[in-house]
């Protein structure tokens, strides 16, 4: 199959990262894969120079403009290559879908859905126009289906692939603690996110201020992004500067993950957290605010814990039960998250539905 992903631009977030991680699984499956981007640059493009593209990249820019919705002769690049199959990620790709589809009717055109943020009036008419749509949570679908009044058969579920699997479990690495400032037994909360309003680290800062003060803890933040600035003024507001720690952008956060003890997210607007689905491959239970598929990631009630929005006090004590779980307990519950989240998220069993999918879609 020749097969087009097409992604507006490389930034750090999740749906970046699946898009890469799937351009490359089709090409290394056997498909003439081509990852079409509008920006050129990003994060993701630099992380490793010698084996992030094997699949064709092209972008439509020929320098950066910064803007993220400039497609720029994006039919005609799409005709050139004259695919069986374009896969379209992310909000921008997904609002020039029905353009592209009506310009191709004999392609196999497949919209996206990965986010709980509203979406713009393109991006809603254009997953009525494709061939198909992916969501990846059932309550992604049956929000599609609620709200656009879709046809159940048209939109199929598959989960984000597990990018960062990790290794068997292993005790805490001290010499990564430290790196934190945090001691053998210090409690390690850890969330992985980029720094946007609605991921709401905020309230993580404004929970963990909470915390008995004899307690003693450390608040990782890993990412970057716009909120930032603004997270780190109100931890120095709250005199917890070196308390909670910002790690800033990782390539890969599984030694992190590695060194933490308790994941924790306050986002409102998800589809399915990335972020949750790797803290559970790493054996961490997670306490989490409620948003769309976040009861997907987790084993409500055993390997993650879903508070009602903005209880705080709930959310502290919930933080304080899991940190003095007993070893056994400890163990068992890290146990069943490894299990689930590598079973449920396997990323070669996502990649072979998308090809199935693919391969159904061809016969009709």
């Amino acid at each position: 199959m020749k097969i087009i992903v097409i992604q507006d631009h490389l930034r750090s977030g999740g749906t970046e990262r699946q898009s890469v991680y799937l351009a490359r699984a089709f090409h290394r499956h056997g498909h003439d894969t081509t990852l079409l981007t509008f920006r050129p640059g990003g994060i993701l493009e630099h992380l490793d120079d010698k084996t992030l593209f094997e699949p064709k990249h092209v972008h439509l820019q020929r320098f950066d403009t910064g803007l993220d919705w400039l497609a720029l002769g994006l039919t005609r690049a799409v005709k050139k290559i004259n695919p069986d199959i374009i896969l379209c990620h992310g909000r921008m790709a997904n609002c020039y879908a029905g353009i592209i589809q009506k310009a191709l009717p004999g392609c196999v055109l497949i919209g996206t859905l990965r986010t709980g943020k509203r979406l713009p009036y393109l991006f809603r008419e254009s997953l009525k126009a494709v061939k198909a749509v992916v969501a990846n949570s059932e309550d992604t679908k049956e929000r599609i289906i609620q709200s656009l009044n879709l046809p159940s058969e048209k939109i199929t579920v598959i989960y984000n692939s597990l990018v960062f699997r990790p290794a068997d479990e292993t005790p805490h690495n001290l010499d990564l603690r430290k790196n934190v400032g945090a001691k053998e037994n210090t409690l390690i909360l850890v969330c992985v996110a980029m720094f946007r309003p609605e991921k709401r680290q905020r309230d993580l800062i404004k929970i963990a201020a909470t915390l008995p003060k004899d307690l003693d803890w450390k608040l990782v933040l890993v990412g970057d992004g716009p909120e930032r600035h603004a997270c780190e003024r109100l931890a120095a507001s709250k005199n917890l500067s070196e308390r909670v720690i910002f790690s800033g952008f990782h390539s890969d956060p599984t030694e992190l993950y590695a060194l933490s003890d308790i994941a924790v997210h306050a986002s409102e607007r998800e589809s399915l957290s990335n972020f949750l689905i790797e803290a559970q491959a790493h054996g961490l239970p997670s306490i989490v605010y409620p948003a769309q598929g976040i009861q997907e990631s987790m084993v409500p009630g055993k390997t993650g814990w879903i508070i009602d929005r903005d209880n705080i006090s709930a959310f502290k004590d919930k933080i304080l039960e899991l940190a003095s779980s007993t070893p056994e307990e400890k163990k068992e519950r890290s146990q069943l998250a490894r299990t689930f989240a590598r079973e449920r998220f396997d990323s070669e069993k996502q990649v072979e539905r998308y090809l199935t999918l693919f391969k159904n879609l061809l016969k009709k």
